[in-house]
């Protein structure tokens, strides 16, 4: 996996204490291996030739908080996958979602994952929320050389206090700014649909069924405005994927669960095609 192993030797940084940071061993070790640098020689590759991920939501309610994105990626005006997963748990109480160049997107959600492993085993002990908050703006601010050439990669981090007992959101930009959302958001093409879609029917006492019926009527709004963003397909099986994380930890919403939610959604639809405008029961 690791190159420059000159007469048998491991390098320098294999031998030293260093930092908890695995995403600084591996720029010391081998920087080639973080997210998009194997694009660096391709200079400024357009942006509608790699596959752009949308869209994503999270909201909180009593006791955690939700996550969950559609299926789709786009490249231009093509569909380059139908079932995507931009969801990713990261650990026990925590996960993110991605949006914007798919390809950069995953790898850098996964090497999340492995750096948030690597600080537990190395302390024996996880990061508190705010903790990997801050770790995960730390790495979207090191993929900025890529989001100037137009590879911007957005993620969503949502994950459940310890210390408060309830569920948090954090959201970023392209810059690795951080910010701490207050009860629900939205990032991909169609955020801007799928925020206004909860805002209308979001409340502070939603219980998880009914806050996950919020979140696929909102991503319903959002393919009913943006192509990049796609909404369940009955006939494919396809439906979005829904993760929830509360006291117990983080667990993915079972598909036949999202698809019988996802369904009284789209036969509601057919009666009223523009969605509920009142309280969800």
């Amino acid at each position: 996996m690791f190159e420059g192993f000159e007469g048998g030797r491991m390098p320098a940084a294999f031998m030293s204490a260093g930092t908890s940071s695995f995403t600084e061993f591996l720029r010391a070790v081998n920087p080639e291996l973080l997210p998009g640098r194997h694009l660096d020689a391709a200079g400024g590759v357009a942006e509608h030739l790699t596959p752009d991920a949308t869209t994503i939501v999270a909201l909180t309610f009593p006791g955690g908080v939700l996550l969950a994105g559609d299926r789709r990626a786009t490249q231009g005006n093509v569909i380059a996958n139908r079932d995507m997963d931009k969801l990713y748990r990261t650990d026990e109480f925590s996960a993110v979602a991605i949006a914007g160049a798919a390809g950069i997107g995953v790898e850098l959600a996964r090497l999340y994952q492995v750096e948030l492993e690597h600080y537990e085993k190395l302390e024996g002990r996880s990061l508190s929320l705010e903790g990997k908050a801050n770790k995960l703006a730390q790495m979207v601010r090191g993929n900025l050389g890529m989001a100037m050439q137009g590879f911007v990669v957005i993620p969503l981090l949502v994950g459940f206090d310890e210390v408060t007992e309830e569920g948090r959101v954090f959201s970023y930009d392209a810059v690795g700014g951080r910010y701490e959302e207050q009860r629900y958001h939205s990032i991909g093409s169609g955020s801007v649909f799928a925020k206004g879609s909860i805002k209308k029917l979001y409340r502070d006492d939603l219980d998880e069924t009914t806050a996950i019926k919020v979140a696929l009527e909102s991503l319903y709004d959002a393919a009913d405005e943006d192509s990049a963003t796609g909404g369940p397909d009955l006939h494919r099986g396809i439906f979005p994927l829904v993760d929830v994380i509360t006291e117990d930890g983080h667990r993915r919403i079972s598909t036949e669960e999202v698809a019988r939610l996802a369904t009284e959604v789209v036969q509601g639809r057919a009666v009223h095609p523009d969605g509920p405008t009142a309280r969800l029961d």
